[in-house]
């Protein structure tokens, strides 16, 4: 059984086309088998809702008169990158506020997106054609010429779970991790998570329309710290963090709901932001692929009181979700930081858009790279 993204798109706009989401197909599956997905299913939706630091906004915010260059740019008093154009900025989501730690340019983005006032404070050093050297503003979404994410590093293939051996509790991004492996964190959906639902990446890259908290958005580019997983298991997922995505969309089109502002005690802020990914039942490949359950996928769990954070052992989200794993020989508690909830509201709300030919597909204009590896920074001392 093959189908093209044509004639997947032709049976969306006759609304003759069956989508079901990946807890769905995995369940269908489980009776009927990959067989009966290949025959009769058309699109499979995943999604995923989780801190993703590697995240940031583009502004413009028009010119004023007189015209000015920013240069040095405050919005709500979190510093932004002015270094682009005159009236142009990027706030980047973990950069945080100098008078509170506890707020930074993931909460300017929500209430950007909210549709509140942020105060935007710049300077110049004035030039002849942008004589203006200071100015005091309230923005908002209505205000701006546009405003738009561009994230350079979303969605991990398969992010590894977080342990800490030492004798004190560490404050890290995946939380807060107790003494003696007193607890384990994880931030993947399992068997929602789009890149764990299409491994090889046949049907994800750069131009796949995609579900981008409440917006339609892209898949911009491969993300930074792209790598090709260099070791799978029996069921061909990566067993650590492998590909990422680049995504841009506008955010004059989102929702609240679908990305929230974060702060981690002693670590600082970021960002929590859903995507969905509609994958094409293209062949009976791409049907085993997306019918993978959560036992059959493993990850690794890391120590992060040990530099390199060394990996203790490998653990399925089944496992994991059921709330404890076997680690040191005792029954240890484990806890999502993504949210299961959010990312099964994503899939089922893009699978009905695309039901009321609201969404449709596209094919990549071009696949990610192959062979690529991750490299470390050498420094002089």
């Amino acid at each position: 059984m093959k189908r093209s993204y044509e004639e997947i798109n032709q049976k969306i706009a006759a609304g003759e086309a069956v989508i079901m989401t990946a807890e769905e197909i995995s369940r269908l599956a489980e009776s009927e088998g990959p067989e009966t997905v290949a025959k009769n299913v058309d699109v499979v939706t995943t999604a995923t809702f989780g801190p993703m630091c590697s995240s940031g906004a583009f502004i413009n915010f028009g010119h004023p008169a007189p015209a000015m260059r920013m240069e040095h740019i405050t919005l709500n008093g979190v510093e932004a990158y002015g270094g682009i154009a005159a009236v142009d900025a990027y706030i980047g989501a973990t950069q945080e506020s100098a008078t509170d730690p506890r707020y930074g340019g993931a909460h300017v983005i929500e209430d950007l997106i909210a549709g509140k006032d942020v105060r935007l404070k710049a300077s110049g050093k004035g030039t002849d054609c942008y004589p203006r050297k200071e100015i005091e503003a309230a923005i908002n979404r209505d205000s701006v010429n546009e405003m738009f994410l561009f994230n350079p590093r979303n969605a991990y293939q398969n992010y590894p779970a977080a342990t800490n051996s030492t004798d004190k509790t560490k404050y890290t991004y995946m939380g807060v991790l107790k003494p003696g492996c007193g607890n384990v964190n994880y931030s993947t959906s399992g068997e929602l998570s789009p890149l764990l639902n299409d491994p090889d990446l046949r049907t994800i890259g750069i131009g796949t329309r995609i579900f981008l908290c409440g917006a339609q958005g892209y898949v911009s580019w491969y993300g930074t710290q792209f790598r090709t997983a260099s070791e799978r298991n029996e069921y061909g997922i990566p067993l650590t963090q492998s590909a990422t995505l680049a995504v841009i969309g506008d955010m004059k089109e989102m929702s609240p709901e679908f990305i929230k502002a974060a702060y981690y005690k002693k670590y600082g802020v970021s960002m929590f932001i859903g995507i969905g990914i509609p994958i094409p039942v293209l062949d009976d490949d791409m049907a085993r692929r997306v019918c993978i359950r959560n036992r059959q996928i493993d990850t690794c769990v890391r120590d992060y009181g040990l530099p390199g954070n060394p990996v203790l052992i490998t653990a399925n989200y089944e496992q994991l979700r059921s709330g404890k794993i076997l680690l040191n020989g005792k029954d240890t508690p484990t806890a999502p930081l993504s949210s299961l909830k959010k990312a099964r509201r994503i899939a089922e709300l893009l699978k009905e858009q695309i039901r009321n030919k609201h969404f449709f597909l596209t094919e990549p204009v071009q696949a990610f790279p192959e062979g690529t590896t991750l490299k470390t920074l050498r420094t002089d001392t």
